[in-house]
This record gives structure tokens, C-alpha cells and sequence, in this order.
């Protein structure tokens, strides 16, 4: 189990919305809670229609990257609160600006209360 802080991308299993299976894929930590809890937001490579989201390119990162063609969106509309035992890797960190303008699109509420730990769903492999 690693020690990730506000900032990091990490890879994780979850969903994008309580209505698609979860799968791999990168996360943006938006606040440490409790030891071995990550609050995040999840990272898609399409725009969301209905929900608010952020696009994220290699230059967001002060370390690492994504594998990106094109730019990714990070979710502000999901957060949602993960084990660091659940974390498959890390793939960078942000830089302060980045993760400013997504913590200020991140509403206030969730960005400071508690979430509910989310456990890793099914995942589209194997279906």
C-alpha cells in the first residue's frame, strides 16, 4: 500500500457513473482522508454529455503522464473515496496550477466532507 497525496494520477478500478461497469483506469487525487483512504476523481478519454468535466493533457503533469493520443477529462461531478490498497499504480503527479482549477470545479461539499468508500465493482473483462 503506497502513500499518495492531493495531486497524484493513479491507476484504479471504478466506474464513471453508477450506471457502467467499473474498469482500469487513471485517477486524479483530489484529498487524503483518513490513513489508506484516497478521495479521486476518474479520468475518462471522452467528454461526459451530461456531467461537468476538465480536460487533462501531458502538460498538466509536473511528473509522469498518461499513455495520451489526445486529450483525457477528469470527472469533477464523481468523487468518490478508494483504499490505497486498491491502487494498481501510480502514472504521475500534477502540477499546483492543474490541480487548482480541478479542485476549483470539484463542488465544495465533496471536496470536504466524507465519501463513501467505494469497493472495486466487476469489470468488463471477462463479460
Amino acid at each position: 500500500m503506497g502513500q499518495y497525496v492531493k495531486g497524484d494520477v493513479l491507476l484504479a478500478t471504478v466506474a464513471l457513473d453508477d450506471r457502467t461497469l467499473s474498469k482500469t483506469r487513471p485517477v486524479v487525487v483530489i484529498r487524503t482522508e483518513e490513513p489508506g483512504l484516497v478521495c479521486i476523481c476518474p479520468v475518462s478519454s471522452k467528454p461526459s454529455s451530461d456531467a461537468p468535466c476538465l480536460p487533462l493533457s501531458i502538460d498538466d503533469f509536473a511528473t509522469g503522464g498518461l499513455d495520451l493520443f489526445s486529450e483525457s477529462y477528469v470527472m469533477t461531478s464523481r468523487v468518490l473515496t478508494i483504499r490505497s490498497g486498491d491502487v494498481i499504480g501510480k502514472k504521475g503527479r500534477l502540477t499546483e496550477e492543474s490541480l487548482a482549477e480541478i479542485a476549483g470545479r470539484v463542488p465544495v461539499a465533496r471536496l470536504s466532507g466524507p465519501a463513501q468508500v467505494k469497493k472495486p465493482g466487476r469489470s468488463r473483462k471477462g463479460r
